[in-house]
């Protein structure tokens, strides 16, 4: 069996994957689905994933007037991402049984850290609740925000999760390790730079972040009235016949732009659009926050762009408007529009476990196939295929670990992030 793997490279290789699993930090902090390998070839590696129901009450014994349609509303995810490692050893380099473990432990440190990355860059990409911080990372009361934020939109209070960059985290610790008052927590804080769970979320330390650049000296407006969002579930194909999914996350609206250029990233809030509580649709008091998705067009002081979540204030009074109303009041024509990350800075991402799914997939090379494979797959679901293939003209053996997967944000409203220093 000339493409059989020795016992030396399977121990090597499960050694590998035990430190993988160790490594997938910020996976374990979201939900998985497996699509399953049939059903992810046979739908081009896209499933369109539910966004949970919001139930409607009223008062009164008589309930007849009442009865409206429930939608049931939901996104597309893909397994949209094959991550591959390698490294190629000569026949007298391969003397040294060392360099092989030491090069397939740095692919498995680099692999780890883009899946944690591709996590990451979701949550901070497609969050849209943004807690703006006008000072540094001090404690507590950062944490809080996020959490009152979460409250108010009647986000499930388990399960949170917050990844600061290094720098803010550490400036977390820093206030933790000075309160003498408290027995635990601030000697670890000191020791270790350790901050754990505060205000309901657990906190996680990056050795990389993602970072937006400021939105200064834009002046913009909303141009044009009644650009409120409808929900619906499908969308039916000009000859009437075919129906297809809707993604329901974003909308298009039209800006007036007097000074300065939005881009992608960009947080905002609306004058008089506040948010509401998503289950009793109370007006919590506080505008609610829009990020900008995709510029679409932009010309003459004008344009539109693509913005999440959508404006949906129930001026149209459907059924899916009111079930999945988000805001007081559609904005007024000339309303201003005013930008929260007014000074560059690393961003914090925040979420519930739920808001972002893990997608897992495989890469399956069948046997004799010319090279050597083996797979194993770890707890968050992800197979890592380690393949080997020697040349006989160069005495080189070639090596890669390959991962294929795909994260989705199920619902912006149940991430965002936080910056600090925005003055």
């Amino acid at each position: 069996m000339a493409n059989e793997f020795n016992k030396e490279e399977r121990v090597a290789f499960e050694d590998l994957l035990e430190g993988f699993d160790d490594a997938l930090v910020l996976s374990r902090m979201v939900s998985k689905y497996d699509i399953g390998d049939v059903e992810a070839e046979r739908g081009s590696d896209t499933v369109w994933r539910p966004v949970p129901y919001i139930a409607q009450s009223f008062s009164g014994l008589d309930q007849s007037s009442n009865f409206g349609d429930s939608m049931q509303l939901s996104v597309p995810a893909t397994i949209g991402t094959v991550q591959s490692s390698h490294f190629a050893l000569t026949a007298t380099e391969l003397r040294d049984g060392l360099q092989e473990n030491r090069l397939a432990k740095a692919a498995r440190q680099k692999l780890a850290s883009d899946i944690n990355v591709a996590v990451m860059n979701t949550a901070a990409n497609e969050g849209t609740v943004f807690v703006q911080r006008t000072g540094a990372a001090s404690g507590f009361s950062d944490v809080a925000e996020c959490d009152a934020a979460f409250n108010e939109l009647g986000i499930e209070m388990d399960m949170r999760h917050l990844a600061l960059s290094s720098r803010d985290y550490n400036n977390m610790a820093s206030d933790l390790a000075g309160r003498e008052t408290m027995n635990g927590k601030p000697t670890r804080a000191y020791e270790r730079a350790y901050v754990g769970e505060v205000a309901g979320f657990d906190t996680y330390k990056l050795d990389y972040a993602n970072s937006l650049t400021a939105a200064a000296g834009v002046t913009v407006t909303i141009n044009g009235a009644d650009q409120y969002y409808t929900p619906v579930a499908t969308t039916t194909s000009a000859n009437g016949i075919n129906k297809t999914n809707t993604d329901n996350r974003y909308q298009t609206i039209t800006i007036g732009v007097s000074s300065g250029t939005v881009k992608v990233g960009d947080a905002f809030t609306i004058a008089g659009v506040n948010s509401v509580h998503h289950i009793t649709k109370a007006d919590t008091g506080q505008l609610k926050t829009f990020r900008i998705h995709e510029i679409v067009t932009g010309a003459g002081g004008a344009g539109t762009v693509k913005i999440s979540p959508p404006i949906i204030s129930a001026e149209g009074a459907t059924d899916a408007e009111e079930q999945y109303k988000n805001v007081t009041a559609t904005p007024a024509t000339g309303a201003a529009i005013t930008f929260l990350n007014i000074a560059a800075a690393s961003v914090n991402p925040f979420w519930r476990y739920d808001a972002i799914e893990l997608l897992p997939s495989k890469l399956i090379m069948p046997a004799n196939s010319g090279m050597a494979t083996m797979s194993a797959t770890t707890d968050q679901g992800v197979t890592v295929l380690m393949s080997r293939q020697a040349a006989i003209g160069t005495m080189k053996v070639q090596y890669r670990l390959d991962v294929m997967f795909g994260t989705v944000c199920t619902n912006p409203e149940m991430a965002g992030l936080m910056m600090f220093a925005q003055t």
